[in-house]
């Protein structure tokens, strides 16, 4: 029987696994969602792939988990917790959000983890924002507990409500409310947010829509394609918007950590030309508050699987 611990994070996209011993992982591996019917498929092609079979296990998601039955918000799988306890005669089994476990991953972040997209001075004893953008928009925070730890919010913060600041940015939520009645945070800056932003503005100009996917967009943009620089401009100041309203909800001057998969594959544009930073403090009376926040780009591979293995580490 082996010793370690089943580890996985879950995306709409991708099922990430890994075999953990205490917070060191071991033959981590992804998995397509779109390959497996179920997630007790996957689960069981990559036990059999490592040949182990394991007693306890940590699962982050993207979905809310509120009670046994867990339906994924932006893929089909959908499962019941105590029967996939049973399945797999677990001894111990933890289902969070895959925010949750993006926070709890935060304290265990070595220096080359992680960038400084902006300085500023820890207020110490104050939360943590931990927000990234992927195939939605994940948020969570970490509160001090008291003692020298943290406890780590799970929410829905992706799911509020998009707030434009400009005409531009109200001209795309009228895009964007004209094919669906309620504009999150979510639909402008996850990773489809690229491509509706870029139709958005591709209207505007009175051109036909493009329906780039979000790669080219980036890819045209960081190459100095005008248009495409426009849309990753723009869905960056969008960001930052949501940023510190987040971070201004939570009293969060402890920092904010960027997570996510779209953020590090334009790093050096985000830190150095994007409009994140100044929009970011761009709130009026509370600029000076926002600027004191330091803001880190979280670069670790896997900080979802590392923050379900210090899930499973609570209790």
């Amino acid at each position: 029987m082996s010793t370690y611990a089943l580890l996985a994070d879950i995306g709409g996209t991708n099922a990430r696994f890994a075999l953990g011993d205490g917070i060191r992982l071991h033959a981590i591996d992804t998995l397509p969602t779109a390959d497996y019917p179920r997630l007790e498929d996957a689960i069981a092609a990559y036990l059999r792939a490592q040949n182990v079979s394991v007693k306890q296990a940590s699962i982050a998601i993207a979905n809310p988990v509120t009670g046994d039955s867990v339906q994924m918000t932006n893929h089909h799988w959908k499962f019941s917790i105590r029967a996939l306890q049973a399945e797999f005669q677990l001894d111990k089994l933890r289902v969070i959000n895959d925010f949750t476990a993006q926070a709890l991953a935060v304290p265990h972040l070595g220096a080359d983890e992680k960038r400084l997209v902006s300085a500023g001075e820890a207020a110490d004893g104050t939360p943590l924002a931990v927000i990234g953008p992927g195939t939605g928009l994940g948020v969570s925070a970490l509160v001090p507990d008291g003692h020298g730890g943290w406890v780590a919010l799970a929410g829905e913060g992706g799911h509020v409500s998009f707030a434009p600041r400009n005409d531009t940015e109200v001209a795309i939520w009228k895009y964007a409310h004209a094919r669906r009645s309620h504009v999150s945070a979510e639909r402008i800056t996850n990773g489809a947010g690229l491509t509706l932003i870029d139709n958005a503005l591709a209207t505007l100009r009175g051109e036909t829509p493009p329906e780039r996917r979000p790669a080219d967009i980036t890819a045209a943009a960081l190459a100095g394609e005008a248009t495409a620089r426009q849309t990753l401009d723009t869905y960056c100041a969008a960001l930052a918007t949501v940023t510190a309203d987040l971070v201004l909800t939570l009293g969060a001057r402890g920092g904010v950590y960027l997570c996510g998969g779209i953020l590090p594959r334009i790093a050096d544009y985000f830190i150095n030309e994007s409009p994140f930073k100044t929009r970011f403090v761009d709130k009026g009376r509370f600029e000076g508050y926002l600027a004191a926040v330091p803001i880190w780009l979280v670069t670790a591979k896997n900080p979802g699987l590392v923050g379900a293995a210090a899930a499973l580490q609570q209790g």
